[in-house]
């Protein structure tokens, strides 16, 4: 007779384990610490097998014999059910093991040293976010174009659309990996070209008209905040890098004897040298009495980490700036790159070189940090002095006295 509900849960443990017999080779065994197992014993190929079915409670009775119909079944088509459940836990295992989750997080892994940190957050992030929780545990060979096409839709229905196309570009990035490590077959996000509408690219907001420049750098110079960000604030229009390269300077890459910076750029792991101006130098001179003796020329409220990366706006914020719309600490380039072609004239490519961008010459050559260095110091002195010409109130600098030559 089958047992009782009431059979199973009172079963109690004894001093060695014990079987309750449920019917057709099922029975129920009560270990020694009061744990209850379901168990089939069953033959196959003429030895004596069994099979686990689960354990009660979790298992109730009801669902244990369903598991019994099940492997009597496989045992009537005359398949073990104990290799039926290894090759099927097999199968599991290499799925998960070929998730798109295991294999994005496999290509980050090998892809994200060549990386800044802050690209690398911003990928990771994205997958996690707005792939993983709907694709990272299907098999990426199973995953169709209409599931990934899916993720993007969600992503631009939150307003998004820009993020929708790096997803996208992630996504098949993680799908090209997945078919060059026999993981898929194909790069199916390749069917959807097209299927977002084109992003709108925005840029960063900024300031480039000189009399707008000079009330901007008064403001700079009266920021009432902490010396550090002042600092920072000063000399981020004065040295037009990127933001992330300012935050992250180290004392160790400055010589201010030789009015030099020397750092390697985040965006292209290339070497970069900046030439500094002497109203650079005095700032940098006088920061050193206060965080000199760290390794970070910006430091943090941890002073062994740098200023957190909101800073640069959330001064200019502070100071009534709308860094969507006027300024962003990002915007400083596009200030200097605006106004040393169109003010100063200064060579597009001198200027180019000084923002670190890749600039193909006649020879191939895509950047060295050398290039032009003698026009380029010549360009960031005429810079600093003629900002200082605009927070005066003097008229912008005569094109001919910053000219190249």
């Amino acid at each position: 007779m089958p047992l009782t509900d009431v059979e199973v849960r009172s079963a109690r443990p004894r001093d060695k384990a014990y079987r309750l017999a449920d019917g057709a080779g099922m029975y129920l065994e009560v270990s020694q610490t009061g744990g209850k197992y379901w168990r089939l014993k069953y033959r196959f190929g003429g030895k004596e097998k069994r099979l686990a079915l689960g354990v009660y409670p979790e298992v109730s009775a009801k669902e244990a014999r369903e598991r019994r119909a099940q492997a009597r079944k496989l045992l009537a088509n005359g398949i073990d059910p104990g290799i039926e459940r290894k090759v099927q836990k097999a199968a599991t295992l290499e799925r998960a093991a070929n998730s798109f989750e295991a294999v994005a997080r496999e290509w980050f892994a090998r892809q994200a040293p060549g990386w800044a940190a802050s690209h690398a957050d911003k990928i990771m992030g994205r997958l996690e976010n707005d792939v993983f929780p709907w694709l990272g545990g299907r098999a990426i060979a199973e995953i169709k174009a209409p599931e990934v096409l899916a993720v993007l839709r969600r992503v631009e229905a939150r307003g998004a659309l820009d993020t929708a196309h790096r997803v996208h570009q992630n996504c098949g990035q993680v799908f090209r990996y997945a078919v060059a490590t026999g993981r898929a077959e194909r790069d199916i996000s390749s069917d959807l070209r097209g299927a977002l509408p084109p992003a709108r690219h925005t840029h960063f907001a900024s300031v480039t008209d000189p009399s707008e420049v000079a009330g901007l750098l008064r403001a700079l110079d009266g920021f009432q905040g902490t010396f550090v960000v002042q600092c920072a604030l000063r000399l981020a229009p004065l040295l037009f890098v990127r933001p992330g390269e300012l935050r992250t300077a180290e004392w160790a890459q400055l010589d201010l004897d030789k009015a030099q910076w020397r750092y390697t750029v985040s965006k292209t792991k290339t070497e970069h040298l900046v030439p500094l101006a002497t109203q650079v130098v005095a700032i940098l001179r006088e920061l050193h009495a206060l965080t000199g003796q760290r390794r970070y020329v910006f430091p943090g409220r941890d002073p062994k980490k740098t200023m957190s990366e909101a800073a640069i706006n959330a001064a200019l914020r502070r100071m009534g700036f709308d860094t969507k719309t006027e300024i962003t600490g990002h915007g400083f380039r596009a200030m200097a790159r605006t106004i040393l072609h169109e003010q100063l004239r200064f060579p597009s490519e001198v200027i180019e070189h000084q923002l670190a961008h890749k600039v193909p010459d006649a020879l191939g050559t895509a950047y060295n940090r050398t290039k032009f260095i003698a026009d380029r110091t010549a360009m960031m002195q005429a810079w600093a002095d003629y900002l200082d010409s605009l927070k005066a109130g003097e008229r912008a600098a005569s094109p001919a006295t910053a000219r190249v030559a």
